[in-house]
């Protein structure tokens, strides 16, 4: 048996490319006291493994040129040496691209998983996984979301944005998501967005903002960073709240981050700004899990999916989404080791 490895190539200069990558092929491990041997099904692709790439420590360890990609997956337990998990197990955490992996108690993100079996397993990597798990958190914990606020989301079309703008339509806000291109539009007024800015086609996007939010936004959930986040400094309401969820604007350029001009802005509107990692909200995790399984049985959210078969085809699907060429979640399905 072999297990095939996504391993970094090349640390990515801008936008990754599937060069930065390479398929190489490792033997099956075996699990040791207190460890499982799991087998991956679908990668979960995250922007934040990005930062990981860059031979430079956050709050993860980098990924070392010839390191073995990390990033959360679905998988089933195979063999097992750690209490509380069986063979056939269906979990959740942060493992790394390839067929086999090894996780223990500390494993991050790690936790069992009991699907409802009339709805598709690879949700749970995302619109009723970390996506979803995300938004919730973050809308709730940070933003703390009322009937009748304004929200504003960024990255409006991707996996934790398209996310955060139904889960803020079902709490009776008014919703105005921000994406790049027509067709993210369409997405958005697909899942009854109360207006879009697309901000290619502004030459001024507080200008736009400020439009499409007259009354100004309660609750910006930012994925993006950068200029974007500048802009909407100037479109809140007084209080407002700002959830950090990701600046994916400088991810490809974290050498050189944009510069933001408008932060006054936060003292006089009395503005509150907070970034928030989800392990750090684990205890939240069981509850926003309960409420989206009610909502996608009720189909009162649509889950998004970009996915791509196949283990070999990981590096190249990273770089498409990473450079903003796909809507809602990017997984990969491993399939099995033999697969070509």
């Amino acid at each position: 048996m072999l297990n095939r490895q996504i391993v970094l190539a090349a640390h990515p200069r801008g936008v990754p490319v599937p060069e930065d990558f390479r398929l190489v092929e490792g033997t099956v491990p075996e699990p040791g006291p207190g460890q499982m041997r799991v087998r991956n099904l679908y990668l979960s692709l995250e922007a934040a493994i990005r930062s990981w790439l860059d031979g430079t420590a956050n709050y993860f360890e980098p990924i070392a040129i010839g390191g073995v990609i990390r990033g959360p997956s679905i998988a089933r337990v195979e063999s097992s040496r750690l209490p509380g998990f069986e063979p056939g197990d269906l979990v959740f955490g942060l493992q790394h691209w390839e067929d086999y992996s090894l996780c223990d108690a500390d494993t991050v993100l790690l936790r069992k998983l009991i699907p409802d079996p009339k709805l598709p397993l690879s949700w749970y990597g995302g619109a009723l996984g970390g996506s979803g798990h995300t938004a919730f958190v973050g809308l709730h914990r940070i933003g703390q979301i009322q009937a009748g606020d304004t929200v504003l989301v960024s990255a409006a079309a991707g996996a934790t944005g398209s996310m955060a703008c139904q889960i803020a339509k079902l709490h009776g806000c008014r919703v105005v998501g921000v994406v790049g291109n027509d067709e993210k539009s369409r997405l958005l007024q697909q899942l009854n967005v109360d207006a879009v800015v697309n901000y290619r086609q502004e030459d001024d996007l507080a200008a736009a903002l400020a439009r499409a939010c007259p009354e100004g936004v309660n609750v910006y959930f930012d994925n993006v960073g950068g200029q974007l986040l500048d802009a909407a400094l100037t479109a809140m309401a007084e209080g407002g709240r700002i959830v950090g969820c990701g600046m994916i604007s400088d991810y490809n350029n974290s050498a050189n981050p944009t510069p933001l001009y408008n932060l006054w802005q936060v003292i006089e509107r009395q503005l509150t700004i907070k970034g928030f990692l989800l392990y750090s909200y684990l205890e939240d995790i069981p509850a926003a899990s309960a409420q989206l399984e009610d909502w996608a049985r009720e189909g009162r959210i649509q889950a998004i999916e970009n996915i791509t078969e196949g283990l070999p085809g990981a590096g190249a699907a990273y770089s498409n989404m990473m450079g903003g060429h796909t809507m809602g979640k990017n997984l990969v399905r491993v399939g099995e080791p033999d697969d070509t």
